[in-house]
């Protein structure tokens, strides 16, 4: 354990001299603010630059419009920043010759692959929150009580893919030794998962409606009970994939 913490403490530390941890605060701090000012400014700006003489009728911007581009940018930016800036945080460790040193004075190797995807999962949850949190409060402040249907849930659908990509990208690492590898593997999940929702009888099981159907969920179009089978599947697949980075990384000639 004590190697275990001293270890995920030196990957916090890391991320900091890094400016890693930095940029994904900025970043989701950014998106916070940009959907509910995106939702509330976006009518008024068209009107503005509209010439006279033309009329474009919008409809009044709510709170579902603030979320909707929350989870849109999260979900297309907000993941690829995620993915990019901790894409190598395996395979820095292999070109820094970083691994030979720490692994031959006797820390585990599963101690290794445990508390990088520990230190990544908090940077994302940490940054995911703020983010969250800016929206919400943005939100909360344009369009006061305005009721939103399972708005926790839909906001855990989307950390919970977040969690997802980490231990994709881990794994990928982990074969790979180097960053394009680790994204190439991440792509390639991201394509399998594209692909499968073509198949109707496999949608309902597919991670992917965990970022697809947030919006179905705030409208009520969606329940919370019809995610079920992909939220066991991508934990699941979490757990997976964790078990096959350490047995990998067991077997990897440092």
């Amino acid at each position: 354990m004590r190697a275990y913490l001293a270890f995920t403490q030196k990957e916090f530390l890391e991320s900091l001299r890094t400016y890693k941890l930095l940029i994904m605060f900025m970043v989701f701090l950014l998106f916070g603010m940009l959907g509910p000012l995106t939702a509330k400014l976006t009518p008024q700006l068209l009107e503005a630059f509209v010439p006279e003489g033309i009329q474009i009728i919008m409809a009044e911007p709510t709170a579902l419009d603030s979320w909707a581009h929350f989870f849109k940018n999260i979900s297309q930016m907000g993941f690829m920043v995620l993915v990019i800036l901790l894409s190598g945080m395996m395979a820095n460790e292999h070109n820094r010759g970083t691994f030979v040193n720490i692994l031959t004075k006797g820390l585990p190797r599963r101690t290794v692959i445990l508390s990088k995807f520990t230190a990544a999962s908090v940077i994302w949850t940490v940054s995911y929150v703020i983010c969250f949190s800016l929206s919400y409060v943005y939100t909360a402040y344009f369009w006061s009580g305005e009721g939103i249907l399972n708005l926790p849930f839909s906001v855990f659908c989307l950390w919970l893919f977040g969690i997802l990509l980490l231990a994709v990208i881990l794994l990928g690492g982990v074969i790979s030794r180097n960053s394009y590898g680790c994204l190439m593997f991440a792509g390639g999940f991201i394509v399998i998962l594209f692909l499968l929702n073509i198949v109707p009888k496999f949608q309902k099981y597919n991670p992917l409606t965990l970022v697809s159907l947030n919006m179905s969920l705030l409208t009520g179009n969606t329940v919370p009970k019809d995610l079920t089978a992909p939220l066991i599947i991508s934990v699941a697949i979490v757990i997976l994939f964790i078990i096959i980075a350490i047995g990998v990384f067991n077997k990897k000639q440092i």
